[in-house]
């Protein structure tokens, strides 16, 4: 089975992008894979640090390898947003695809000091796991938000991007394009939607030749997606529209089962509502892809 860099190149010679969806139970892990499957979509499941601890690094990296093999298809897992060598480390250790290195809080030459000792520890472990790394201020916290924090000041340069790749050694850069972690309520409601600077984003891929990821997409334009893809971002991570399908499904099938116990019962919505989420991101990332088979479609019909 092709490696996730491989899965990478090919996508992005195709003009689509990776979906990579976070994940904190196994209802959600179960929704994510069944709509890649479905589709026939290349999937990442990713875990931060407080998911990677609830459902157990050892353990979670077990459930992907044995979804993976069950399936034969694409299913690749990342450890989003890791802010220690040694947990590092730990997701390496364990089987992770790829690994966030996120010192993105320090200033930039510390930050790159960090991340290339980090890249150096995984490498040493398996090469061919993906190390990324971050700069610029998207936020912190896949949650509802009173306010997101203000881009002003804090986007991504193309020259620091250039040097800060240069001096890490990473495989995929996430930079600050305008994209920010979380949404506030009106882009739960669908009333207002975040904006990406896609001039920006051309920019950095000219300027660094590596792979892009899109961290805090939730709640952005659809056609800043399309277009954010056009000028270079490979990964789109989506997590927050996944816990709200979670939580608002979790809330409606308790409401009409006052007198059920039976968890898998009570779940069962639950996980459809989270899939169809996934869904309807993995079709929209499938880019040109999706274009050519719709027209090709229509020619057929």
């Amino acid at each position: 089975m092709d490696t996730l860099k491989q899965v990478l190149t090919r996508l992005q010679a195709d003009g689509s992008a990776l979906g990579h969806f976070n994940i904190s139970d196994l209802v959600m892990l179960k929704a994510v894979v069944a709509s890649a499957v479905q589709i026939g979509a290349p999937v990442i499941v990713g875990a931060s640090e407080g998911e990677r601890e609830f459902v157990g690094v050892s353990q979670l990296a077990a459930l992907v390898a044995s979804l993976r093999e069950e399936f034969d298809r694409p299913i690749f897992l990342n450890a989003d947003h890791t802010h220690s060598l040694a947990k590092v480390v730990q997701a390496a250790k364990a089987g992770f695809d790829e690994i966030v290195i996120d010192f993105s809080a320090l200033p930039l030459e510390q930050n790159a000091a960090r991340t290339k000792e980090a890249v150096e520890a995984i490498k040493a472990i398996n090469p061919a796991i993906l190390a990324e790394g971050e700069i610029g201020d998207i936020g912190t916290g896949s949650e509802i938000h009173e306010n997101l924090p203000s881009a002003a000041g804090r986007l991504t340069t193309a020259e620091e991007a250039r040097q800060f790749v240069n001096a890490t050694g990473i495989d995929v850069l996430a930079p600050a394009v305008g994209n920010a972690h979380g949404m506030v309520e009106s882009m739960v409601q669908g009333n207002t939607r975040k904006r990406l600077d896609i001039n920006r984003i051309a920019q950095i891929k000219k300027a660094t030749g590596v792979f892009l990821t899109l961290h805090g997409g939730s709640g952005t334009d659809e056609n800043d997606f399309r277009e954010a893809i056009g000028a270079g971002i490979n990964i789109i991570h989506i997590s927050t529209e996944l816990r709200v399908a979670w939580r608002r499904s979790l809330e409606a099938s308790l409401s009409s089962r006052p007198n059920e116990v039976v968890p898998y019962k009570i779940l069962r919505p639950v996980l459809d509502s989270v899939a169809d989420v996934v869904g309807s991101r993995l079709r929209l990332f499938e880019g040109k892809r999706a274009r050519r088979s719709d027209l090709a479609a229509g020619e057929v019909a």
